[in-house]
């Protein structure tokens, strides 16, 4: 039996394979769960995803869960924790940013009907964007609406939410479909684009 087409980069590494299969452009709604692809998409910044997904047991398990009522506390001590941590991505800057992330998605919970996940998928009008790609040539590293995001992001406390990096979380969590046509995701991913 052969494999499904699928997307070209997650080559034969089963990891990828999984991922690809099992989530990447899967509609999230979970604003926990958002949060914690946001972080990981920061930590990948200069980094390939593989790396992450690789180690995104140790990053679920440093990070409390990715709880950011948690995350929201952790002290300097705990940093000085984090940047001794083998199993996860040691750049200051980036846990600092995580935690920063956390406070400022706690105010956005507290303060805005629908919370993150609302804030979130407003920007592609609660309906996943269905493209559809040839090659991943045809992906963009960016766009308006990554661009539009990052900027509200930022102005809200975020770091580490670049439009390339958004567009990337946007792809991961399925506002947008980037799965190429070829790709039997495509179609199935699609399918689970109903509006919110």
């Amino acid at each position: 039996m052969t494999d499904p087409k699928r997307c070209p980069w997650p080559g034969e590494d089963p990891l990828y394979c999984a991922y690809h299969d099992e989530e990447w452009g899967v509609p999230e709604y979970d604003s926990r769960a958002l949060f914690e692809k946001l972080a990981l998409d920061g930590f990948q910044a200069g980094l390939s995803w593989i790396t992450i997904l690789r180690k995104r047991d140790a990053f679920r398990k440093a990070f409390d869960g990715f709880v950011p009522e948690k995350v929201a506390r952790f002290t300097e001590k705990k940093v000085e924790r984090l940047l001794g941590d083998p199993g996860i991505v040691r750049h200051r800057g980036k846990i600092e940013g995580t935690i920063k992330n956390a406070r400022a998605y706690l105010e956005m919970e507290g303060a805005e009907p629908g919370g993150f996940s609302k804030f979130i998928w407003s920007h592609v009008d609660f309906k996943p964007q269905q493209n559809r790609l040839k090659s991943m040539a045809e992906a963009p590293a960016a766009t308006p609406m990554s661009e539009k995001l990052s900027k509200e992001l930022k102005a809200r406390g975020f770091t580490f939410c670049g439009p390339t990096i958004v567009y990337a979380f946007a792809q991961a969590v399925g506002m947008v479909n980037d799965h190429m046509v070829s790709c039997y995701r495509h179609k199935e991913c699609a399918a689970l684009a109903k509006p919110r």
